[in-house]
């Protein structure tokens, strides 16, 4: 869903592209830049339960969470400087791909440690945004286009756990973990039935 606003976007992704790539650092280098900030993410979100029990009073959630919401900004700027610099390689889009995945699952793993969520619903939020992941990949490997089918893709998880890390209420990220089982279970039946439709 967000994949369709961000095409209204274009206008600042494009300066944004040029800004960065004016810089002359590759694609590549943002992608692992995102990805750095990510591992920053999920290692907050997961000394959550040990910092409280310390009695150490650091709002390491909310630290997460802005760790999270810069990690998806260099996300962005990883695609505009691609874009941009005309600079999109197969490789880079591979490594781009599976850096997504890797930071995904350790920032639901950090979330499960930290002891902000059930961990059996963290699990079922990995799994079910692994397979909306899934069906997308297997989609394309047979020509069948998902960009932008489903409201619960990368972008919308994530940023569902930004804000949701970003509220000072406890259970907070729980709930967001719930909201995400639901958006990528019903993301999963959307593009499911959309591709079966199509071949």
């Amino acid at each position: 869903m967000l994949n369709r606003f961000r095409e209204k976007l274009v206008p600042i992704t494009t300066l944004i592209g040029n800004n960065f790539g004016s810089l002359g650092l590759s694609p590549t280098f943002w992608s692992m830049i995102a990805f750095a900030f990510a591992i920053l993410s999920s290692i907050f979100f997961g000394l959550s339960n040990f910092l409280s029990e310390q009695g150490i009073v650091f709002p390491s959630q909310i630290f997460a969470s802005i760790m999270l919401l810069i990690s998806g900004f260099f996300d962005i700027v990883d695609g505009s400087v691609a874009r941009v610099s005309k600079r999109s390689t197969s490789r880079g889009a591979f490594l781009d791909s599976n850096f997504d995945k890797i930071s995904e699952a350790l920032i639901f793993i950090g979330i499960a440690i930290g002891g902000l969520s059930s961990p059996i619903l963290a699990m079922i939020a990995l799994s079910t945004s692994i397979l909306v992941s899934y069906i997308r990949a297997r989609a394309e490997s047979l020509g069948i286009e998902l960009k932008g089918v489903g409201i619960g893709e990368r972008a919308e998880r994530l940023l569902i756990l930004s804000i949701c890390g970003l509220i000072p209420i406890s259970g907070s990220i729980q709930w967001g973990i719930i909201i995400i089982i639901i958006l990528s279970s019903f993301s999963f039946i959307q593009r499911f039935w959309f591709v079966l439709k199509r071949i």
